[in-house]
């Protein structure tokens, strides 16, 4: 899965906290029908009693998770359509519900982790506690000594399979910055760094400089990780002479040593990022093709000219230039018969 241009990862310090930490949740799937309030209440006719539901983090936990839960409860038995009918739904941590008599499933989604717990509702108030055996993830994704902007990273998070070498995509988009619910278990990590300079946008802002990283999330705890890219911003020009104007209309390609393009652009000096590393640079002008290799160092932006040698075409020579012919050599003479 890791291509082999992409840049060997660095993930640096473990940092555990109490629980309760905030969470990045995605899009949470959709049960049954459309959820009522939290606070909204059964008809009078109907017994009612108090719900109280808290989460945490693992077995071991006194404390609750304090925020990142959304709390959904559904009728425990099946509609004819097979569904379960959304009776409340809160995103409180540890909200407090007014539930007629029944029995019920509560589902306690935290990030990409998640737990279920029967309930049976009977006249009296009840309190119930739900396990997630999940963590977090935070992820820092540094260039050099600066942190980078969300929106120039693409991170994706895998879960690693037997028998699968590409791993299983559990989410695309991670956020950067943000605490992510993640089951207990093992991840692959893979950071791109986006170029979200002009005429570098939509699907060809990906660069090359990609980091990966492979880490396991206890229960009950938050696992930061640093994830350090080495790459440049490079402007190329075409130059009839160094430090020359550059010329418009210019078709680039840049190339690794072993001719695997990474990038193509038009103009006169367009810019973009690239990891580190050395590079094949071809510029094309009215039919005429000429390169230059370069290498980029992490961190430092730089201008790479491309001089156009050879261009010009030779002076015609004058007739002073042009040397004489030797005279023809005189034929052998014949032999005597």
């Amino acid at each position: 899965m890791i291509a082999s241009n992409r840049l060997a990862a660095t993930a640096l310090a473990l940092i555990l906290i109490a629980p309760g930490y905030g969470v990045a949740a995605p899009p949470t799937p959709h049960h049954g029908q459309a959820a009522h309030k939290s606070d909204d209440s059964p008809s009078e006719e109907a017994p009612a009693s108090q719900v109280r539901l808290s989460a945490i983090l693992a077995a071991q936990e006194a404390q609750p998770v304090k925020s990142g839960l959304v709390w959904r409860v559904f009728e425990e038995f099946a509609q004819t359509d097979g569904s379960h009918r959304l009776v409340a739904q809160s995103e409180d941590p540890t909200p407090t519900l007014r539930l007629p008599n029944g029995a019920y499933i509560a589902h306690a989604g935290y990030g990409l982790a998640s737990a279920t717990r029967r309930i049976v509702v009977e006249d009296r108030a009840l309190t119930e506690r739900v396990v997630l055996n999940a963590g977090g993830l935070k992820l820092v994704d540094m260039l050099g000594e600066t942190k980078i902007p969300p929106q120039r990273l693409s991170i994706s998070i895998y879960v690693p399979e037997r028998g699968n070498s590409e791993a299983r995509l559990i989410l695309a988009n991670a956020p950067a910055g943000e605490v992510i619910g993640l089951p207990e278990g093992a991840y692959h990590i893979v950071s791109t760094l986006l170029d979200t300079s002009q005429g570098a946008q939509g699907a060809n802002n990906s660069t090359n400089s990609v980091v990966t990283a492979d880490l396991k999330v206890p229960a009950g705890k938050l696992i930061e990780a640093t994830l350090r890219h080495r790459a440049a911003t490079i402007t190329l020009k075409l130059v009839k002479t160094p430090g020359g104007e550059a010329l418009a209309n210019t078709n680039f390609s840049v190339l690794t040593p072993g001719g695997d393009v990474i990038r193509e652009l038009i103009g006169a000096f367009p810019s973009l990022v690239l990891a580190e590393g050395e590079y094949v640079a071809i510029a094309r002008h009215d039919g005429k093709t000429f390169q230059n290799v370069f290498r980029v160092t992490s961190t430092r932006d730089a201008d790479v000219e491309i001089e156009m040698k050879g261009l010009e075409p030779a002076p015609e020579p004058t007739q002073e230039q042009i040397p004489e012919m030797p005279a023809e050599p005189p034929g052998e003479p014949e032999r005597a018969q």
